[in-house]
């Protein structure tokens, strides 16, 4: 139903992003806005998404708090441990999860990882519901292998909004989610790794601090000034002058 395509204010949107509909009028949503006479542009930056039988479309937008969802990716902060599992806080106004500490690839009683207070885990969500605290795994459960979950060691985490770790975890989050900073980044020769959560938590890592402060603002400001594809190759540039 909903479209991976990303927009900025003053887009001009592409008439096959529309729905067509041979009889109903189309629809406007929130964060669209007509201009006469057949001009429909955004006015807040978001995921435009459509519903075909409805005609009608809207944006997305960053409003409101993170919810879980099952298969969601998070950034998990440990709170505590207990005799086999885990707490953590996937945001400030969810209960804390749980996470199995066998949940891990190749994890047993004696192997487990020893996670202490503050310890950060990439997780997938596999319980989300609102009678119940969430849970949590660091392995997939169908094949017993990580990929990619686990302990987060080192780095620093920066928070971003809702839309931008929608953006982050596009396909293509340089065509879908028009976010090139990073790219642009490793183009200009500075190494870096990167973890992004549906919760709003960007996890990074980098040679040495001052690089890993810089991967990590590059994202907040990009987000927090909604900066077009040319302002983000500027401030790479920038910042990478200032390493």
């Amino acid at each position: 139903m909903a479209t991976e395509t990303f927009v900025l204010p003053g887009d001009s949107l592409d008439p096959e992003l529309l729905p067509s509909h041979p009889t109903l009028p189309l629809r406007l949503g929130p964060g669209l806005r007509h201009i006469p006479p057949s001009t429909i542009t955004p006015t807040v930056a978001g995921q435009l998404c459509t519903d075909a039988r409805k005609n009608a479309v809207w944006v997305e937008y960053n409003g409101g708090r993170y919810i879980p969802t099952i298969g969601d990716l998070v950034i998990a902060t440990v709170q505590r441990s207990a005799v086999d599992v885990y707490y953590a806080s996937i945001s400030d106004f969810t209960s804390a999860a749980s996470l199995p500490q066998l949940s891990f690839e190749g994890a047993t009683k004696k192997t487990r990882p020893q996670l202490s207070s503050g310890s950060l885990v990439y997780a997938r969500i596999t319980l989300a519901n609102k009678h119940m605290d969430p849970e949590l795994e660091c392995v997939s459960s169908s094949t017993g292998k990580s990929e990619g979950l686990g302990p987060l060691t080192g780095g620093m985490l920066f928070d971003v909004s809702l839309g931008m770790a929608r953006r982050l975890m596009m396909t293509k989050p340089v065509e879908q989610g028009r976010v090139v900073v990073l790219e642009e980044l490793g183009g200009l020769g500075v190494a870096f790794e990167i973890a992004v959560g549906r919760n709003g938590k960007v996890w990074v890592d980098s040679k040495n601090t001052k690089s890993t402060l810089a991967v990590g603002r590059a994202i907040q400001e990009t987000d927090e000034k909604g900066l077009k594809i040319e302002e983000q190759k500027k401030l790479a540039r920038k910042l990478v002058k200032d390493l």
